[in-house]
C-alpha cells in the first residue's frame, strides 16, 4: 500500500491505494470506504497509521484537509458545522462514495456528528474519538474566553506552525514520544492561520446534546485514558445518548489517541468494522 495526496478543490485529501501491480480498479469497486476527519490542530497527514492499516485490511481509506485547512479551499461563506457537513458530503461525491464509515477526532468527531444528523443516508457508521456532544460540556469555561485564549497567539503574530509544539504537548499524554509529537506538529503546521482562526470560532457553536437520539448509524466512541480536553465523561455522554453505541478507553493515550496509541486504535477500528460486516 502507498499514500497518495489528491490536491483537488474544494476539498483535498490523502488516500491509501494499492501499490504498483495490484488491481486497484477491482478493489475500488468492492471495498467499503472509511473517511477520516482530523481535529482542530490536525490535517490529512495526522491519520497515516490508520490509512495504511485499514487499507491493508481491504478498506478504501482517505483523510481530508478540512475546508480552510492544508490544501483545501476555504468555504465561500462563514465556517459553520452545517457548511462542514455539506462539504463532507461533497467530498464523498468527489471520491465516488455513496456512503462511508466516518472516523472523526475531536473537532472532526463533532463534524461527523453533524454529518450523521444532516446527511444520515451518507453515513454507514461513526467512530467518535476524543470528542464531545457540545462545546463547554464540562462547564469550566465560556465560549468567549476559550476563543480569546486560542486566538491570542495568532493575533500576536504566531502561526499554527510556531504554536504547535506547545499546544500539542499540552493535550497529549505526559509520556508522549518525541516522534509522535513531531508527527502531530507536522500535521498542525500545514494549517493556514486564517483556517485555524475560523475553526476556533466555529467549534464553540457545537451542541447536539438534544439530538443524539436522532443518530441512527452504528457508533463506536473512543477516548484516551489521559484525555483532559474531552475526558471520559464526555465520551460516556455520547455513548449513552446514541442508541446502541459503546465506549472504549485507550490506555496511556491523551487527546490525540490515534497517533499516541495507533496499535490499540487500529485494533478497535478493525474490530468495529468487522463486526458491522458480519451483522
Amino acid at each position: 500500500m502507498k499514500l497518495r495526496d489528491v490536491d483537488a478543490k474544494p476539498v483535498a485529501w490523502r488516500e491509501c491505494v494499492p501499490a504498483a501491480g495490484e488491481d486497484q480498479t477491482a478493489r475500488d469497486r468492492t471495498a467499503e470506504v472509511v473517511l477520516f476527519l482530523h481535529g482542530l490542530g490536525g490535517s490529512r497527514t495526522a491519520w497515516d497509521p490508520q490509512l495504511v492499516d485499514l487499507a491493508e485490511a481491504g478498506y478504501r481509506c482517505a483523510a481530508w484537509d478540512m475546508p480552510g485547512y492544508g490544501c483545501s479551499a476555504p468555504p465561500p461563506v462563514p465556517l459553520s458545522f452545517e457548511v462542514l457537513a455539506d462539504a463532507c458530503a461533497t467530498w464523498m461525491d468527489a471520491t465516488g462514495t455513496a456512503s462511508a464509515h466516518l472516523v472523526g477526532l475531536s473537532l472532526g468527531g463533532m463534524v461527523a456528528q453533524h454529518v450523521a444528523l444532516r446527511h444520515p443516508q451518507r453515513v454507514r457508521s461513526l467512530v467518535l474519538m476524543d470528542t464531545s456532544p457540545a462545546f463547554g460540556f464540562g462547564g469550566t469555561t465560556s465560549a468567549e474566553l476559550w476563543v480569546a485564549h486560542r486566538l491570542k497567539p495568532l493575533r500576536e503574530g504566531g502561526t499554527p506552525a510556531t504554536i504547535a509544539p506547545g499546544v500539542l504537548r499540552g493535550i497529549m499524554a505526559p509520556e508522549v514520544r518525541d516522534h509522535v509529537l513531531a508527527t502531530a506538529v507536522a500535521a498542525m503546521s500545514r494549517i493556514p492561520r486564517a483556517g485555524l482562526a475560523a475553526a476556533v470560532e466555529c467549534l464553540v457553536t457545537h451542541d447536539v446534546r438534544g439530538r443524539l437520539h436522532e443518530i441512527s448509524a452504528p457508533t463506536l466512541v473512543i477516548v484516551g485514558e489521559h484525555d483532559e480536553e474531552t475526558p471520559a465523561a464526555y465520551a460516556a455522554h455520547l455513548a449513552d445518548g446514541i442508541a446502541g453505541a459503546y465506549l472504549e478507553e485507550v490506555p496511556g493515550a491523551g487527546h490525540i489517541s490515534n497517533l499516541e496509541a495507533p496499535v490499540v486504535v487500529n485494533r478497535l477500528l478493525r474490530q468495529f468494522l468487522a463486526q458491522l460486516s458480519t451483522n
